[in-house]
């Protein structure tokens, strides 16, 4: 193993043995260094490959203290999936009490490891401290959730000396694990589990909508299995409030069961205790489809489930196609059309998945009015469509339907400029219209059920500044809002929290705001590119424009970057990775269509939109 170190640092061997043929990397955990006191570093594993699976070698007998640190900390490392290695550098109490699935701290680098106070020689005295540090990127929790967390860390780990094998031994030391980052993203991968929306309306065909939750599991650690348990224990702390799993509560996976393999069908079989066997045929159904959303996320080869309860009666089973008539799930459905707005700033489309580049006015106000557009919406079913008029002040709703009439505004903007009025609209799955006013004077975040009657004003107590650009999610869940504060933009996921009651308004209110590109300084433009993640257009402090794929917890998606547009002003994408993701540039209209170049679909064009 070598060191992986940002901006040139010396890279010092450690002393490995490699099988390749077996896809095993040995972690010795004991590279000679010095116990003085010097400020050193633990080596970062570099980048392996998906299928080597790397391991790490227990303590040498009469280790030294600096050793058994840093051993201890490179088996965090491994893929020992009990971490039963990392145990051996620990005494036998410690390694009861450690428990390393309560948190993963991420650091930019691998931690620094130094002696407290080495000029005092207190060795002889059989114990010793040595403080870890470096500075935070992250942590993910004890729910597999991932966080941003930038700062410094830094913790102690204490040693002691058995009086009478003489074996330094670590016998206090932080809860969970801590790795740079290089090393976490060889070790972990992000994953959607599924749960159902449980605080808003059916979708529009009456099904439940799905709600993806993205946790952290170690890749090359049975991660099917994990993240079936994953699933079972619940959703996400953040996610819990909206969210309901049709799993009876105390759902496990049968006593006994260690791994979950699917068979040569591509099924797979998952045994659950006897609590799963309440759940009636409607339910069992739906815990079916958590499961298979679940799974194909992870690996796309799985294309059926059989759910089996106490002594191994089925209880039900689910193909992909049948998904379909229990759960309406936002990156399955194909948009029909491309939208955006022609050189008169009217509303035309092409069809979504053709190589077409002669667009054809929408039917209806939009497209075959004179009513110029800044901006539009379309609903998610394509039979409805929002458009801001060209000066920003009246948004206006009507169907895509010939003959349809423009009617009047439904919601009006008093800001006194263009970038003072109403942004671009935004739809959700059940059909409810989401704008934000920029007025200075009053600005508010506004919901106009099925896009019509007086409009409910969302609350938004956590807001860190005005509102310049909104995306709600698919899932009538999640929200994405562009905040701008003293010039600068960032990008925010909040969680929607609706309380509803027979014959009241409802109240709704975006909570527990976080942003999702912490070190930005400027967000251009974005959209929801899949069930969990956006695409940004925007650059860092000091940086240059980009445009970065993020998800919704703020993780940064591995080796996904679209190429490079100069001059993007707006971009659009769909939860259905399928279609290609298109842009409104200097050139026009493009889109990148597969292959690595963007190509232009119009040059006189603004504006465009998928459903949503």
């Amino acid at each position: 193993m070598v060191a992986d170190r940002e901006g040139g640092a010396r890279r010092r061997p450690v002393r490995a043995v490699t099988y390749a043929t077996c896809g095993v990397v040995l972690l010795t955990g004991c590279a000679s260094m010095p116990d003085t006191g010097d400020l050193r570093d633990v080596e970062s594993t570099p980048r392996q490959d998906t299928q080597v699976r790397v391991f790490a070698m227990p303590p040498r007998d009469d280790a030294t203290p600096g050793e058994i640190v840093q051993g201890f900390l490179e088996a965090l490392t491994s893929d020992d999936p009990n971490y039963d290695t990392a145990r051996k550098y620990l005494t036998a109490p410690a390694a009861r009490k450690w428990k390393p699935e309560r948190s993963t701290t991420v650091l930019v680098n691998a931690p620094s490891t130094e002696e407290d106070n080495p000029a005092s020689h207190r060795e002889d005295t059989g114990n010793l401290t040595y403080t870890m540090a470096g500075s935070s990127v992250a942590t993910v929790d004890g729910r597999q959730a991932y966080a941003p967390a930038q700062g410094p860390y830094s913790k102690k780990v204490h040693l002691t000396q058995d009086p009478k094998s003489k074996q330094w031994r670590i016998d206090a030391l932080p809860a969970g694990v801590v790795m740079g980052k290089s090393d976490f993203e060889r070790n972990y991968t992000s994953v959607n589990k599924y749960y159902f929306a449980s605080n808003t309306p059916a979708g529009a065909t009456g099904q439940s909508v799905a709600v993806a939750d993205p946790v952290f599991v170690r890749k090359n650690v049975d991660p099917m299995t994990q993240m079936v348990r994953s699933l079972l224990d619940g959703p996400t702390s953040w996610l819990r409030p909206v969210v309901r799993s049709s799993f009876p509560t105390g759902t496990a996976l049968k006593k006994g069961v260690s791994s979950l393999t699917p068979d040569d069908q591509n099924k797979l079989t998952v045994p659950l205790n006897d609590r799963a066997s309440r759940a009636g045929a409607a339910k069992c159904a739906e815990m079916a489809t958590q499961l298979l959303f679940t799974m194909q996320n992870l690996t796309p080869t799985v294309d059926s489930v059989e759910l089996q309860g106490a002594g191994g009666k089925k209880l039900c089973d689910l193909t992909e196609n049948e998904t379909e008539a229990v759960a309406w799930h936002g990156s399955v459905k194909r948009p029909e059309y491309l939208y955006f707005l022609d050189g008169k700033h009217r509303l035309v489309r092409i069809a979504g998945a053709s190589a077409s580049t002669s667009p054809v006015p929408v039917p209806g106000a939009l497209g075959e009015g004179d009513k110029g557009l800044r901006s539009v919406a379309v609903s998610r079913d394509e039979h409805t469509a929002a458009g801001v008029g060209i000066d920003g002040k009246s948004l206006y709703v009507t169907s895509l339907a010939s003959g349809g009439s423009l009617g009047d505004p439904v919601v009006q903007s008093h800001g006194t400029t263009e970038g003072d009025r109403l942004t671009t609209p935004s739809w959700d799955s059940h059909g409810d219209l989401w704008v934000a006013d920029r007025d200075p004077a009053a600005p508010r975040l506004l919901l106009l059920e099925q896009g019509a009657g007086r409009p409910v004003e969302v609350r938004t107590p956590e807001l860190p500044g005005r509102i310049k650009d909104v995306r709600v999610a698919a899932d009538g869940v999640r929200i994405a809002v562009v905040v701008e504060k003293d010039g600068k933009q960032s990008l925010l996921v909040g969680r929607i929290d609706r309380d509803e009651k027979p014959g009241e308004r409802p109240v709704v209110s975006v909570l527990e705001l976080h942003s999702v590109t912490p070190g930005w300084e400027e967000v251009t433009a974005m959209s929801w590119a899949g069930d969990s993640r956006l695409v940004v257009v925007g650059q860092e402090q000091g940086g240059v424009l980009q445009m970065r794929y993020v998800q919704v917890d703020g993780s940064t998606p591995d080796g996904l970057v679209p190429a490079a547009l100069p001059g993007v002003k707006a971009i659009a994408s769909s939860e259905d990775d399928r279609v290609p993701l298109v842009g409104y540039s200097d050139d026009g209209i493009v889109r990148l269509s597969p292959g690595p170049q963007w190509q232009t679909v119009i040059k006189d064009g603004s504006a465009p939109v998928y459903p949503g």
